[in-house]
This record gives C-alpha cells, sequence and structure tokens, in this order.
C-alpha cells in the first residue's frame, strides 16, 4: 500500500488534501503521473495543512457561487444539436465533455467536464438528465434537449 497526499479530486477517493492509503499500482501508474498525488512525506504534513486551508478558504467563496449556479442550471433547460439518424439516434454518444460545453454555451456558467455524470448513456433525442457536483454539498440536475442537428442529410 501506498501512502500520499492528493493534490486534486479523484472521484471515490477524496479531495485535494487528503491523506489516502491505495495499492501501489493505483499510484505508481496512474494518480502520480497524472499529477492527481504526491508521495506522503513526513515534510508533506505542512502541505497538507496548507492545501486543506485554503480549500476551507475556497469553500465558503465557492458554496454561494455553486448554490447560485446550481439554481441557474436547474432553471434552465440546456439544448444540444448533434447528429442524429432518420429514427433519432445518434451517431455516437453525448459525452461529459458535450453536456460541459452545452451548458457553457447556454450562457449558464462554466462546470467541469470530470465533474458531471450521465447517469445512462445519451443515444437517441429528446430529453435525458444528467448530474453534476458543483461543490462538496451541492449537486444540480440538469436537463437536456437534446435535438437532431438541421442541415444535415
Amino acid at each position: 500500500m501506498a501512502k500520499l497526499i492528493l493534490t486534486n479530486e479523484v472521484a471515490g477517493l477524496g479531495s485535494a488534501g487528503d491523506v489516502v492509503e491505495v495499492k501501489n499500482g493505483y499510484a505508481r501508474n496512474y494518480l502520480v503521473p497524472q499529477g492527481f498525488a504526491v508521495a506522503w512525506t513526513r515534510g508533506g504534513e505542512k502541505q497538507v495543512e496548507q492545501i486543506q486551508a485554503a480549500r476551507k478558504a475556497r469553500a465558503i467563496h465557492d458554496l454561494d457561487d455553486a448554490v447560485a449556479l446550481k439554481n441557474a442550471i436547474e432553471a434552465a433547460k440546456v439544448r444540444m444539436a448533434v447528429k442524429a439518424g432518420a429514427e433519432g439516434r445518434l451517431f455516437g454518444s453525448v459525452k461529459t465533455a458535450d453536456v460541459a460545453a452545452a451548458v457553457e454555451a447556454a450562457g449558464i456558467g462554466a462546470i467541469d467536464k470530470r465533474k458531471v455524470h450521465i447517469t445512462s448513456p445519451i443515444k437517441s433525442v429528446g430529453e435525458h438528465e444528467a448530474t453534476v457536483r458543483l461543490h462538496d454539498d451541492v449537486t444540480a440536475v440538469i436537463t437536456l434537449q437534446v435535438v437532431a442537428e438541421r442541415g444535415r442529410a
């Protein structure tokens, strides 16, 4: 087992500043090379305190922003035009990056594609839902109206 300090939020593992123990391969092959974590050392305890203090300071400001963004997202229906066949089946599927881009294009605000969760694959036109984790305590539901692009045959 490897003891690490997370530098970014990792779904299912923890937030920045958390000290976690993971299997050696997961640490060596994914978390450290991707920049999500650094090796834990005794001197790293000060780094943990700094990361957590910065996270708490941001959290106070971000909570108000996150609640405002959640209200804006849930009040609006985000429309997405995608390539689709005659029966309404999409060529491919809607990805989290597409959802994040559509929310930003709608003028609601910028969201991180890594925090968007699509419960079931979106492979047809119609109304679908996705969730986005804006803050530790704030999760918003995005209502997506997926329509076929016009002008393509």
